[in-house]
C-alpha cells in the first residue's frame, strides 16, 4: 500500500495534543510535569485561539488574505492534527493533550459498541453520557484545580453541548457571537485574573469551506476578517500575556463529479452493516465474517485512490495513537482516507447537506491534517 503524500499522525509535542499541555504549563501547572507537551515560554497570562479548518498549507498558500498570520509563518510550527483529521476528534486530542485511542472522540460517526448504531460525535445527538464516553480530565480542568482563571469563549449552543463536556469542560463558558464580540469577551477575561488562561474559538471559515470550497473568494473574504482580528487581539492584551493561534484540521476541495456513491454501488456496499466516518475518513462496520470480502473488493476499487487499513492495522501503524481496550470496538474494521481529493458518499443515509458540501476533511494529507501553531510570546515574561 503505498504511504507516498501520507502525513504520518503525531501526539507528541509534534501534534496538537502537546498545544494545550504546553500552554498550561508555561502558566506553572505542575500536574502537567512529565507530558510530552509543546514547550512555551513561561507567561502569566494566556490565550489560545483555535480557528476551525485553518489548515498550515492553506494558510501559507493563501496568506495574501491574512499579511498579519504570514508575518508569523516564518517562525511557526507546523504540527499534526492526528487522525481523523475531523473536529470531533481533534478536539478531544486538543482539549485532552491525549491521542484519540486514549480519548475514545475517534471520528465524526462512529459506532456505540454494543448498540449496533453510529453516533455523531460532533452534533451528539441521541449520544451517551459524555463524562461517560470520554472520562480522561482536560487540560482546562487540571488548569483550573491549580488555580488558573480558565475560561472558554464560542457560540451559545456549545455552552453544555456534549462535544464540549466531553473534550473542552474545566472553567467557565462565556458566549459571544461575532469573532469581534469573541476578541473583545477574550480581552476582559484575561484582563480580569493575574493568572488566566483564555480559549476562543471560530468555526466561520471551516462553514464557509465546505459550503464554498477552501480556495473560493469567499474563504478569503472570511481569512482577511480573521486575520484583522487576531491582530486586534495580540495588539490589546496585557504585556504578560502570550497569545497562541492553532486549528484542528485543514481542508481540501472535493468535487462531486470526482466521487463515489457507495448507494449506486452494490459491489462496494455488500458486506457493510454501517458506513461510518465522512466522505474523505470512511470507517467500515462489516457483517460478521464479511472483512475479508470488504477488503479486498475495496483494495481493488480505491485502493489507488485511498490509504485503505485494517482497524488492526491502522492501531499498529499508530493512525490513533495507543488504543485502549474499551475504545477499540468504536473503530471501523476497515478505514478509509482518501487521498488527492476523492471522496466516497453513501446518500442511503446522509443528509442532503453533508452530500452537497465542497469542501472535506478528516484524510491524511497534509492540506487537511497539518495546522499552523502561531505563538505570540509574552512582552513581559512571568
Amino acid at each position: 500500500m503505498p504511504h507516498e503524500g501520507l502525513l504520518e499522525p503525531r501526539y507528541d509535542a509534534a501534534g496538537l495534543a502537546g498545544v494545550l499541555p504546553g500552554v498550561a504549563a508555561s502558566l506553572g501547572v505542575s500536574s502537567l510535569d512529565g507530558v510530552d507537551a509543546v514547550p512555551m515560554r513561561p507567561a502569566r497570562r494566556a490565550v489560545v485561539v483555535l480557528v476551525d479548518g485553518l489548515g498550515y498549507e492553506l494558510v501559507r498558500r493563501r496568506g495574501g488574505h491574512a499579511p498579519f498570520l504570514r508575518s508569523l509563518l516564518p517562525a511557526a510550527y507546523r504540527i499534526t492534527a492526528g487522525f481523523p483529521s475531523t473536529t470531533a476528534t481533534s478536539m478531544g486530542t486538543f482539549g485532552t493533550g491525549l491521542p484519540p485511542g486514549a480519548h475514545g472522540l475517534l471520528g465524526y460517526e462512529v459506532l456505540v459498541p454494543g448498540e449496533d448504531r453510529l453516533l455523531n460525535e460532533l452534533s451528539w445527538e441521541d449520544g451517551p453520557d459524555p463524562l461517560a464516553w470520554q472520562s480522561q480530565p482536560t487540560v482546562f480542568e487540571a488548569a483550573a484545580a491549580d488555580g488558573v482563571a480558565v475560561t472558554r469563549i464560542g457560540p451559545g449552543f456549545f455552552d453544555g453541548s456534549g462535544l464540549t463536556r466531553a473534550a473542552l469542560r474545566g472553567g467557565r463558558f462565556r458566549a459571544a457571537d461575532s469573532l469581534a464580540a469573541r476578541v473583545d469577551a477574550s480581552l476582559m477575561a484575561v484582563r480580569a485574573d493575574r493568572r488566566a488562561l483564555v480559549y476562543l474559538y471560530w468555526g466561520e471559515l471551516d462553514k464557509v469551506g465546505h459550503v464554498h470550497g477552501c480556495q473560493s473568494w469567499e474563504w478569503g473574504d472570511e481569512l482577511e476578517a480573521i486575520d484583522a482580528e487576531l491582530a486586534r487581539l495580540v495588539r490589546s492584551v496585557p504585556s504578560d500575556t502570550a497569545v497562541y493561534i492553532t486549528a484542528d484540521h485543514g481542508m481540501v476541495d472535493a468535487p462531486h463529479a470526482l466521487r463515489i456513491d457507495i448507494a449506486h454501488d452494490a459491489e462496494l456496499a455488500a458486506g457493510i452493516r454501517h458506513v461510518g466516518g465522512e466522505p474523505r475518513s470512511l470507517q467500515l462496520y462489516c457483517e460478521e465474517g464479511a472483512e475479508a470480502d470488504v477488503m479486498a473488493t475495496w483494495t481493488e476499487r480505491v485502493g489507488q485512490r485511498a490509504w485503505i487499513r485494517s482497524r488492526a492495522d491502522a492501531v499498529r501503524e499508530g493512525w490513533f495513537g495507543p488504543v485502549s481496550e474499551a475504545n477499540l470496538p468504536r473503530i471501523g474494521n476497515i478505514l478509509v482516507a482518501a487521498r488527492d481529493n476523492f471522496a466516497i458518499v453513501d446518500s442511503r443515509h446522509w443528509r442532503p447537506q453533508l452530500l452537497a458540501l465542497l469542501g472535506m476533511h478528516g484524510s491524511l494529507t497534509p492540506d487537511e491534517a497539518a495546522v499552523p501553531l502561531f505563538h505570540i510570546p509574552a512582552r513581559d515574561s512571568a
